[in-house]
Formats: structure tokens, C-alpha cells, sequence
């Protein structure tokens, strides 16, 4: 009988560098580094966190300035060319930071492209070597003494940055395209800081009852003893109530 020596074996799973997410600080360097024609690309992909298929099949109409959106409602097979998105959650509207606006525009006017053109095609029509763009970049980013970044990378750190600037957890998951909120925070929750600590802390502050307006019946609790129960302060309402005094001196 021959055996195996496989069956069976549980192999540890892959952790690669496709979880790697950078600071706003250091999307800025990368994208600083590139050449002009290459920026627009990297800007869409560290800011807006589109899909690799997503950057490729996108189009100038659906570039909204009005709006401050970039609208995404198709993808790019590198064999069947245009396709629709992913899925339903795939086609949304993502917002466009300062700096997505900036280098979307100064691209628009280099190339001289608009309406159902490519953003950044090799030419209006035809979509760029995903291979070709990460080339150049790389070349770039190595030339500047930077640790190269992959789209799928670029996707993560747009994330990252909704979250770090406290946007809705919900228009964030819409933002990436997923089909439920579960998905983003099993992905993302542990950017989250603070933890059960800071929950805690959240919590009380929410629950925490309202301060009485200083009365006979509640005095100011700022130099109360906390070692005082109700019990105390009971019976201070009852000794300085003039009715029940005049009660209890009349019993």
C-alpha cells in the first residue's frame, strides 16, 4: 500500500504583503515621486481605493467633479476588455479628496481626453497594461528610494484613511464595494484603536445619569463625600424642610 505523507497535513495559510496599508503622509511620498503622467492612476487607487480592474476600465464621464465623486460602473478584463463590476455593491459613487481632483484635472488637460475616453488608457480606447503601470511605478518609487506599492495595496490604504478620519462605517463599506458591512470590518476592524477600553469609556459617558440642579432637596454634589449613600442626603432634605419640621415638632 502506498501512503501520502500529505493527507491530512494542515499547511499554515499565506500571509503575503497585500495587507501592508501606508499613513496619509506616506501615499503623499509615493505619489510624489511618480512621474506626472502616472499620478492620476495612483491617486484614484491610494485615495479612492478602486479595484485594479476598476482603474483600468474607468472613464472620464464617469470622473464627477460637480459632485466630488468618482463614479464606478464598469471593470476591465485583460481579456474581454470592458465587463461589468463585480457584483451589485460594486457600482458606486466614491468621494474625490483634494488631491484626487488635483491630479484627475491636471491629467484631463495633458491628455486632452473626456466623455466615454479611458482615464488612463494606453490610448481613449484601450486600457493600460495593469503589468506596464506597475512598472513604471515601481521604477519611480525604487529611483526615489521608496518601497514599491501594489494597486491592490493602494486599495487598503484608501480604506484605512476613511476610517482614520472617522466617516461612517457603512458609507465606508459601500465605498469598497462590499456587499456587507460584515465584510469591511472583518477586514478592517483592527484599525479601529482603543479597543474595549475606549468602548468602555464611550459607554459610560453615554449611560452616565444627568447631574441634579442644585437644591435644598439636591445640593451641588461638587464637595459631596463620596462615601455618602442617598440615605444622607435623604435625611439633610428632611432637617431642612421647614414643613416637615414643624410635622414632626407638632407629633
Amino acid at each position: 500500500m502506498v501512503l501520502d505523507p500529505t493527507d491530512n497535513l494542515e499547511l499554515p495559510a499565506i500571509r503575503g504583503r497585500r495587507d501592508r496599508i501606508e499613513p496619509p503622509e506616506k501615499a503623499h511620498e509615493l505619489l510624489a515621486a511618480l512621474p506626472d503622467s502616472e499620478r492620476a492612476f495612483w491617486a484614484v487607487a491610494l485615495f479612492c481605493g478602486l479595484r485594479r480592474g476598476e482603474l483600468r476600465g474607468l472613464q472620464w464621464t464617469h470622473v464627477d467633479y460637480e459632485a466630488g465623486v468618482v463614479r464606478v460602473e464598469r471593470s476591465w478584463d485583460p481579456v474581454k476588455g470592458p465587463i461589468e463590476v463585480k457584483s451589485s455593491a460594486g457600482r458606486r459613487a466614491v468621494p474625490m479628496a483634494f488631491v484626487v481632483r488635483r491630479e484627475l484635472r491636471a491629467h484631463q488637460q495633458r491628455t486632452g481626453r473626456g466623455g466615454d475616453d479611458l482615464v488612463s488608457g494606453r490610448t481613449a480606447t484601450e486600457a493600460c497594461f495593469a503589468s506596464t503601470i506597475a512598472s513604471r511605478a515601481n521604477k519611480a518609487w525604487k529611483a526615489a528610494g521608496i518601497e514599491p506599492i501594489t494597486a491592490h495595496e493602494a486599495r487598503h490604504c484608501a480604506s484605512s484613511h476613511f476610517i482614520a478620519a472617522g466617516l461612517d462605517w457603512k458609507q465606508i463599506s459601500t465605498w469598497a464595494g462590499h456587499g456587507d458591512l460584515r465584510q469591511t470590518w472583518n477586514r478592517y476592524g483592527h484599525l479601529v484603536s482603543g479597543g474595549d477600553h475606549a468602548a468602555r469609556e464611550r459607554l459610560d459617558a453615554y449611560l452616565a445619569p444627568p447631574s441634579p440642579e442644585p437644591t435644598v432637596a439636591h445640593p451641588t454634589l461638587k464637595h459631596q463625600n463620596p462615601h455618602r449613600g442617598w440615605g444622607f442626603w435623604q435625611y439633610r432634605y428632611r432637617d431642612s424642610n421647614p414643613g416637615y419640621r414643624r410635622e414632626r415638632a407638632a407629633s
